[in-house]
C-alpha cells in the first residue's frame, strides 16, 4: 500500500481522510500532539513535528510515496521558510516522494483588471502573504525539475462551505463596494476542492500548475447579494472604494483591489475534475439546505 504524507490537516485535509485510508497508509504532519487521538479515529497515524522548527521533522525523511502539502505559510516576509523546511526535510536520506501536490493562491496573479487568466500569465503578487506563496511555489517547481518529484500546484481562490460563508460579515452590515468600482471574485467549494486535490494527485503533470476554481464570473457585492438573498438576510450596503479605504480593514481592502476571473478549462481537461457545485449559486443553494429551517 503507498504511503501518504498530509502536511497541515485542516479543514481541506479532514475532508481528504475518508476518501483515502482505503487507498493510503496515511501519516498527517500536526503541531497539536492533543489531535493525536482524533486522527488516529480518522485512519491516520500522527507525527508530531513543526514546520517552523526543522529539527522536528527527521521522520519525514523516506516516509512517503506521496505528499500532500496544505499548510499555510509563515504569517509575515516575502519568504515561505515552512516550505523550505519541509522540502529540505524530505530530502535527508531516504527516498523522495514520487508526487507532490501544493494548495497556492490565486492571489499570486495580484490585480488583472477583471481579465480571465490563465495559468501561464505573469505572476504580480500585491500582498506579503500572496509573495510567500509565491516563493513557495518557485522552490517547490525548483526542487521538482532537479530531483524529478512530480509536483502539482494548485492556485486557489476564496474557499467556501457551510460554516465558510460571509453571514456575519452580512449581520455587521459591513460595506462592499459599488458595482462600477466592484472587483470580480473566484471561489470554489471545500468539497469541491477536496475533489480536486485527488484529482491532481492521480492525473496531475510534473510542474504544472493548475486554477482550481468553478466557473463563477462573480463580483464580490454580488456574492454578498447572493448569499444575503439566499439566507433572508439584509444586503451590503454600497460605498465608493474611497470611502471603503476609510471605515474598512486593510485586509479586506486588499480583497478589495484585486479583480480577476479564473480560466479553470486546465484543470477540467488535464485533471478531468468534475465539479459537483460548478458555479457559486449552487454551492450557496446547498449551504442553506443544509443549515436547515
Amino acid at each position: 500500500m503507498r504511503r501518504l504524507l498530509i502536511v497541515g490537516c485542516g479543514d481541506i485535509g479532514s475532508r481528504l481522510l475518508p476518501r483515502l485510508r482505503a487507498r493510503y497508509r496515511l501519516y498527517v504532519l500536526t503541531r497539536s500532539g492533543e489531535r493525536r487521538t482524533a486522527l488516529r479515529a480518522s485512519g491516520a497515524t500522527p507525527i508530531v513535528g513543526d514546520l517552523d522548527r526543522p529539527d522536528s521533522l527527521k521522520r519525514l525523511a523516506g516516509l512517503a510515496n506521496d505528499v500532500l502539502h496544505l499548510a499555510p505559510p509563515p504569517g509575515s516576509g516575502d519568504a515561505d521558510a515552512r516550505t523550505a523546511n519541509l522540502v529540505r526535510s524530505l530530502g535527508k536520506g531516504g527516498s523522495l516522494p514520487q508526487r507532490f501536490v501544493y494548495l497556492s493562491t490565486s492571489g499570486v496573479y495580484g490585480d488583472c483588471g477583471g481579465e480571465l487568466v490563465r495559468e501561464h500569465a505573469p505572476l504580480r503578487p500585491q500582498s506579503d502573504r500572496a509573495r510567500r506563496r509565491m516563493d513557495a511555489e518557485c522552490r517547490l517547481r525548483g526542487w521538482g525539475r532537479r530531483s524529478g518529484v512530480r509536483v502539482s500546484i494548485l492556485r486557489v481562490p476564496g474557499i467556501y462551505a457551510p460554516g465558510r460563508l460571509p453571514l456575519a460579515r452580512l449581520h455587521a452590515g459591513v460595506a462592499a463596494l459599488r458595482p462600477e468600482e466592484d472587483v470580480y471574485t473566484n471561489h470554489v467549494h471545500a468539497d469541491d476542492l477536496a475533489a480536486i486535490v485527488l484529482d491532481a494527485l492521480a492525473r496531475g503533470r510534473g510542474q504544472r500548475v493548475y486554477n482550481a476554481s468553478d466557473a463563477s464570473a462573480m463580483k464580490m457585492g454580488e456574492y454578498f447579494d447572493l448569499v444575503a438573498r439566499v439566507f433572508g438576510l439584509p444586503a451590503s450596503p454600497r460605498v465608493s472604494m474611497e470611502e471603503a479605504a476609510r471605515s474598512l480593514s486593510p485586509a479586506l481592502l486588499s480583497f478589495m483591489r484585486e479583480s480577476r476571473r479564473l480560466d479553470n478549462r486546465r484543470m477540467l481537461r488535464e485533471l478531468r475534475a468534475r465539479l459537483r457545485y460548478p458555479s457559486v449559486r449552487e454551492g450557496v443553494t446547498a449551504a442553506r439546505l443544509a443549515a436547515g429551517p
